[in-house]
Parts: structure tokens; sequence; C-alpha cells
């Protein structure tokens, strides 16, 4: 058949189409990731990093081609990082809103989220501390500043008053207690501060004979501390107790078993966040911790995997 302009036109086409489709020519975007390979950086609150450090681990092991690099910071602002394209997944405490969600896809942008996660929200106090159990009524008094001193909620304590401490000011642990402990109200204890890390909260409880920290419960099982501090520091986890009167029967720390349970009343959903229209490195990242291998890794990190079924059983322990 003999080729008239138009045909060679059109085949002319179609090669350079195939041709800036592969190689080394880079979309518009400017991103070359692939959903196992190249690099990206994921945005998260500060409290989750021993979490997604292990899973970062384990992903760049089984993906040798993927670069995974974290960005440590608080949640207010790993969110606005991803709702301005700078980044393409985050990590944190809450789902999108329904005005985020809206603003992307007005903008073309393709927001996805899923849980993969449940922590607890950990209450910890100085080891000369004997006052370990404490109730989320008595918890949301603090927080409020109904009441100021130790010795407000357990009688003849002599440590003064509160001093209350989070991780960041705008961090995942602030916001779950105004939005979940004082119903949207703002923190108006008159002894709160916010450093800027987990690990510097647990550093000055240890100082403070009357401070209460607030942290992740990932921190508790922090396996990149190899000389095991976490568990030596002069601090002690509260009980805490879903009744009005806090007892030690009544009471439960950040353990596993009672998130399944419901029985820890400080429990939050980790959420994978994504915004990521190429469906890439973010998206393989994300559903890797939400896939079997990334469930195993939160259930050894001592936080309650999402997806998958957990047999619980009952082990009688005898003394001979």
């Amino acid at each position: 058949m003999k080729k008239t302009p138009f045909n060679t036109l059109v085949g002319l086409t179609l090669i350079l189409g195939l041709l800036s489709s592969c190689g080394d020519s880079k979309p518009k975007s400017g991103r070359t990731d692939t959903y196992t390979s190249g690099t990206i950086t994921v945005a998260m609150d500060e409290s989750f990093s021993p979490l997604i450090e292990e899973e970062i681990q384990i992903f760049e092991l089984v993906n040798p081609q993927a670069k995974i690099k974290p960005l440590y910071t608080n949640e207010l602002d790993a969110v606005n990082l991803l709702k301005t394209d700078s980044v393409c997944i985050a990590i944190a405490a809450r789902n999108y809103r329904p005005d985020e969600i809206d603003n992307l896809k007005k903008r073309r942008m393709v927001p996805v989220s899923f849980p993969i996660a449940y922590d607890g929200l950990a209450l910890i106090v100085n080891k000369e501390n004997t006052d370990t159990c404490i109730s989320v009524k008595d918890f949301s008094s603090i927080l409020s500043g109904k009441v100021t001193k130790w010795s407000d909620i357990y009688s003849g304590s002599k440590l003064g008053n509160f001093d209350v401490v989070f991780d960041n000011k705008n961090s995942s642990t602030v916001h779950y207690c105004v939005d979940s402990i004082l119903g949207g109200k703002p923190i108006s204890c008159p002894n709160v501060s916010a450093v800027k890390t987990s690990a510097e909260v647990i550093n000055y409880v240890e100082k403070h004979k009357n401070a209460i920290g607030i942290i992740g419960s990932n921190w508790l099982n922090d396996k990149r501390d190899t000389t095991n501090l976490t568990f030596n520091k002069n601090i002690t986890v509260m009980q805490v107790s879903k009744l009005d009167k806090a007892t030690a029967a009544n009471s439960r720390k950040p353990f596993q078993y009672y998130f399944l349970t419901g029985e820890y009343p400080l429990v939050r959903t980790i959420y994978v966040l994504l915004n990521d229209p190429r469906r890439g490195l973010p998206t393989g990242f994300g559903n890797f911790i939400s896939g079997p291998k990334g469930q195993m890794i939160v259930l050894k990190t001592g936080l309650l995997p999402f997806r998958g079924e957990l047999n619980i059983r009952t082990v009688d322990v005898r003394e001979e």
C-alpha cells in the first residue's frame, strides 16, 4: 500500500509517543519512581517514627531499588505538605477531612487514605511518683485546668502543681487530647508546655517529679534504642481507667491486648494518607504497610494491626 503523508505522520507520532513514555525521559511532574523503585519522602508525626522506621527498613530490604526518606515533623505540617503536593504520602493519626478531599479533587489530585494500626496515648510520670492510676475524667480535668495540683486528685500528694508536657504543640497527641478528650475545647491547663520530640518528653519526665508526659505508646517499645534505656529510665507508665474513680483493678496500661479488648480508653487510629496520582512508590510503600508483612511489623512494634486476625490464648503460669 502506498503511504500517504497522513499515514506517515501518524506512524511518526506513534513512535515518538512510545519513545516519550519510556527510557530516560521524565514525566511532567519530574517523578521517575515506580511502585517498587525510586526515591520518595514520607512526612509523619514524629511520634510514629519507631514504627515507620522499621517499616522502611524491611520495605527497602524487599525492594532494593527503593529509597524512603522519613521527614519527622508534627501532624499539622505533615498533612499540609501533602495538601500542597510537597510530598505524596503522610502518616497521621487522622483521616482526610471532607474539605481537604474536596480541595484536592478540585485541583485534580487523588486523595486516598486507609488505616494501618491502632496506637495508644501513653501517660508517663516520674519513677518516684507513686500515683500511677488515673481516670479519663481526671485527666480531662487536668487538661481543662479544673484541677491544678496533684493533691486535687490524689489526697496527701506533696508534688505540687501538675506539670503537663507534650511532644509538640501541633502534634497528633495534642490534637487527640483536644478532639477526643476535651470535645474540641482548647487545653487550658495553666502549667502545660511542649518540647520538640517524644524522646525529650521522656527525658523531661525523668527529671521532674511533678511532671506528666503524653507520648505515643509505640515509643515504649522503641527497638532503635539498642541500649534499652527506654525501659530503664526513671519513668512509670500510668494505668488509665474508663471509670470515674481509677483503681489498680479497673485501670489498664497501653498494651496491644487492651487495645483489642477496648479496655484501654486512650486509643487512636493511624492512617496512611496518599496524594499519588501516578500510583508510584508512595502507593507501593503505603500498601506494603497495610499488607501482611507490614502488619506483622506493626504487631512486633507493640501496636495493634488494623488488618489480620489475632488469636488470644490463655496461659496458666504455675509455680513449682
